[in-house]
């Protein structure tokens, strides 16, 4: 079973909990982990169970960078605002790069995240 990491910055969180709520069939297919706030709000949306990390600012986002390292994470879903400051824009830097380096398919919008979904 592929493990599948889903993110969402503050503003996008309803954006992802609606697309995952589209997606629910597809997600159960998977093991999923999360950061904080975003897989609670999944979980309790879909009652599917997500392995929770920290919220994103206190190291969620650096504990999914290391998942993806340790190649324990296949596919990262982050519906990420490029328009708002994030007081961890280094974290989230850091885990665009781990992603690319480990050759780990990175959706940051929803048609990205459609197309992986559906490839997996």
């Amino acid at each position: 079973m592929k493990n599948v990491a889903l993110i969402a910055h503050d503003n996008l969180k309803p954006k992802m909990v609606e697309w995952a709520h589209k997606n629910k069939e597809a997600l159960s297919k998977f093991n999923l982990f999360a950061t904080g706030t975003t897989g609670k709000q999944v979980h309790q949306a879909l009652n599917l169970p997500v392995t929770c990390f920290k919220s994103g600012p206190l190291g969620g986002d650096q504990q999914i960078g290391a998942g993806v390292a340790e190649g324990k994470i296949d596919a990262i879903i982050f519906f990420w605002d490029p328009l708002a400051p994030h007081p961890h824009d280094v974290d989230v830097k850091a885990l665009l790069r781990i992603a690319v380096v480990y050759d780990v398919p990175m959706a940051c919008n929803l048609a990205t995240a459609n197309a992986i979904i559906n490839q997996l």
